[in-house]
Parts: C-alpha cells; sequence; structure tokens
C-alpha cells in the first residue's frame, strides 16, 4: 500500500493503492500525518485504487474525520467501490463519511 498526497490550492488530495491490511496500517498512519497537521483544510481520500482496508486503517480514517470535525476542515473519500465499498458498508463507516 503507498498513499500518494499533494495540496492543490487549499485541498490536500490524497491517493490510496494497493491493500491497506495490518501490516501496512502503521505506515498508513505514519504517512497521514501531514494530512493531520493540516486538517483545517479540506482533505479528500481517492479510493480508486484501494483494493482493501483493514479495522486499524478504518481507525486512522475515523481520527482524521473527528480532528477535521473539530478543526473546520472536511474529509471525503472518493472513488469507493468493491471490497473497500462493502466493508464501510458493513462496518457503518458509510454513514460516517462524506463519500462521492
Amino acid at each position: 500500500m503507498n498513499i500518494d498526497i499533494k495540496k492543490q490550492n487549499n485541498t490536500y488530495i490524497g491517493t490510496l493503492h494497493g491493500w491497506l491490511d495490518t501490516n501496512e496500517a502503521s505506515q498508513f498512519m505514519e504517512d497521514i500525518k501531514v494530512l493531520e497537521d493540516n486538517i483545517s483544510n479540506p482533505v479528500v481520500l481517492d479510493c480508486k485504487n484501494l483494493e482493501y482496508i483493514c479495522s486499524l486503517a478504518l481507525r486512522g480514517l475515523l481520527k482524521l474525520k473527528k480532528l477535521s470535525a473539530a478543526n473546520g476542515g472536511s474529509l471525503t473519500l472518493t472513488n469507493v467501490s468493491g471490497e473497500v465499498e462493502k466493508i464501510l458498508t458493513i462496518t457503518g463507516f458509510d454513514k460516517l463519511f462524506d463519500i462521492k
């Protein structure tokens, strides 16, 4: 799994690739620190190439969501499909996030 993060205007865009399983979750938590540090800006996570997400990574997303809500930012997940969409639905996370 990897995440490419770039800033476009005042929005941070993270593009997720591959499997985000328990082996990759700790690296994911480190990688998203730049987003946590800039959470008052809008954050978009593009999940088009994300094939799987584990519960630890979901926890990281929830942390980002809470931080953004507390700091006037926003977190949007885009291009969610397949297994990731199923996982978000089963866990109820589809109701917690703005998914486009």
